[in-house]
């Protein structure tokens, strides 16, 4: 379910598997190293370890426009849901280059999606795609996108 790759190392492991297109434009890149402690059982970077890079890489995106979780133009964020599909292994000392953009915005919300590539090999190693929403937590409720979010993002 997981793995889609043109890579010899996945092909024909997973019969099903999920698709995952990107935009061709992204609006942000941050470099991030694989430490030892981020790898599993197979010498490997785990997805829960990957999971927490792009939280990191979706951090300094929203400082790169000014913003914070917590604080995006007034608003805060919550996940409400996330998609990886793994594309190729990872190491301990690797960097790894995480382009993120926002996109598919909705009244409340929108999806950010990352790729993510080995930046010695030039090696897609996977992409994602994240569903957030704008939140009130003081009222705990969700709010409208901000426009000064918004706005950043014309889509075409």
């Amino acid at each position: 379910m997981w793995l889609e790759s043109s890579d010899h190392f996945f092909k024909g492991i997973f019969v099903a598997r999920t698709k995952l297109d990107l935009p061709d434009r992204f609006h942000f890149k941050t470099e991030i190293g694989v430490r030892p402690s981020d790898l599993n059982r197979g010498g490997h970077l785990a997805n829960d370890a990957l999971f927490g890079l792009m939280n990191e890489a979706r951090v300094r995106f929203y400082g790169s426009l000014g913003f914070r979780e917590d604080d995006v133009d007034g608003a805060g964020t919550l996940m409400s849901d996330a998609v990886i599909v793994f594309k190729a292994e990872a190491f301990a000392g690797d960097t790894l280059a995480f382009e993120v953009t926002a996109g598919e915005f909705s009244r409340i919300g929108c999806d950010l999606f990352y790729r993510v590539t080995n930046t010695r090999t030039g090696v897609e190693v996977a992409r994602a795609k994240t569903a957030i929403g704008f939140f009130d937590y003081g009222a705990r409720k969700l709010v409208a996108v901000p426009d000064g979010f918004r706005s950043r993002f014309v889509e075409i």
